[in-house]
């Protein structure tokens, strides 16, 4: 392989190295405005190489398989003025089995992949016509192989399958955008499926309804979600703990959430969208408890990061990034949770979402895409209307979780995981 002759080359002169090479194939239709928009294959490879000498750290990257000379020498210039290595280069692992790669994606082609977008674009059209469709169909095949000087070396290939379908709607200055998307590696995905969970988005819109400036309970769909997992999600950087600015880095062991809320990151379901068996650090994936029944149980470390606070890498790459997450479902349904309300809000998605200081938990929101519960019944959409509270106190706040989940993954997801509706008790709604 490529990479162990990168490793080959370095080793001459570094005293220590590691080299990623990514190979990708990518097939892309794309739907806007009730047209197809295009339909393109593209191909991409990437290569990127961190070397150690005399204690200091060097990367660089290129996208030429050939150049292995350059590459190399150009990392172990960086190396000169790099940080202090504050790690061990892992040795081989055993790599946990994963399902990774659908040989059923292979003969897909555009054509029937632009069927399958014109599918879903119909399907909303028929529903309202005045809507103006948007729909994407997209196929991947990836290798990813890695070697180190440690004697670690490991491959594999997964595919991919993302499709999404919405639009816009527009009522004089009332402009609606609504739709769905879900990604996997592999092709059982039913785009009749998502296209109807875009139409009953539109539906549940159909109504413009007022709504009051006070606190009120929010059920937050399983996308909706992320307005409270971006905050945690920062805050298990093994970054950010490690600089002091994770306001829970004292709370390993302690309770931060209702009891009721788990969430596991699990890089070995099968066919998730970000399953793989090793990061890009050679460090073989294993599932991790974030928190359990309320309690914070970890942190996420790469490799540096981990030396420096005397922990273990997660295996989550040098980004520190959550891999599939899943949280555990609840006792209740989620027509439970909306009848057991008199008046709050179903929120689906944000507008700006991760601006100001989210870190510390504290948000105030445009609601993007956001209904109204009267009476214990969806009323209709709300417009112009803010969300403001804590995600630390919302964690504590929760009231309800559904027995339903859902994958949340694709274009339009922040976090890619399995996710309940959560219902939490109070939040302030400014309209």
């Amino acid at each position: 392989m490529i990479v162990e002759q990168i490793i080959q080359k370095a080793m001459e002169k570094a005293d220590g190295a590691q080299a990623v090479m990514t190979t990708q194939e990518t097939s892309a239709v794309d739907f806007e405005n009730d047209k197809l928009k295009s339909a393109e294959s593209s191909q991409r490879t990437n290569i990127h190489v961190k070397v150690i000498k005399d204690g200091k750290v060097g990367t660089s990257s290129t996208t030429d398989p050939a150049d292995i000379e350059g590459v190399v020498s150009r990392a172990l210039e960086a190396a000169e003025f790099g940080g202090p290595v504050h790690f061990e280069l892992p040795g081989p692992g055993e790599l946990n089995p994963v399902k990774i790669f659908d040989p059923e994606l292979l003969p897909l082609q555009k054509p029937e992949m632009i069927g399958m977008g014109q599918q879903m674009m119909d399907m909303i059209k028929a529903y309202n016509p005045e809507i103006l469709g948007a729909a994407g169909v997209n196929r991947t095949i990836t290798k990813v192989e890695f070697a180190n000087s440690k004697g670690a070396v490991y491959s594999e290939e997964h595919t991919g399958f993302d499709v999404g379908a919405g639009g816009q709607l527009t009522r004089g200055t009332d402009i609606l955008f609504a739709g769905h998307s879900v990604g996997q590696k592999k092709r059982e995905l039913d785009t009749e499926d998502v296209a109807a969970r875009a139409i009953e988005y539109f539906r549940m819109a159909e109504r413009i309804v007022p709504v009051e400036s006070k606190a009120m309970p929010v059920i937050f769909t399983p996308g909706g979600f992320v307005a409270v997992l971006l905050s945690l999600g920062l805050a298990l950087d093994g970054k950010n703990v490690l600089l002091g600015a994770s306001p829970l880095r004292d709370k390993l062991g302690q309770q931060i959430a209702h009891p009721g809320f788990t969430l596991i990151d699990d890089p070995t379901v099968d066919y998730g969208p970000n399953t793989s068996a090793f990061d890009n650090e050679g460090v073989v994936r294993k599932k991790m408890p974030l928190v359990e029944n309320g309690v914070l149980r970890n942190f996420i470390y790469d490799l540096d990061t981990a030396g420096r606070a005397g922990e273990q890498p997660s295996g989550r790459g040098t980004n520190r990034s959550l891999t599939n997450l899943v949280m555990g479902p609840g006792e209740h349904s989620f027509e439970e949770m909306v009848a057991s309300i008199s008046e709050g809000l179903l929120v689906h998605a944000f507008l700006g979402l991760g601006q100001g200081n989210p870190i510390n938990g504290e948000f105030s929101v445009n609601v993007f895409l956001g209904y109204k519960i009267e009476n214990g019944k969806v009323a209709g959409r709300v417009k112009d209307v803010m969300l403001a509270g804590n995600a630390y106190s919302a964690l504590k706040d929760i009231t309800a979780i559904s027995k339903e989940r859902e994958w949340v993954s694709g274009s339009w997801a922040w976090f890619s995981g399995l996710f309940p509706y959560v219902q939490v008790g109070q939040l302030n709604v400014t309209a």
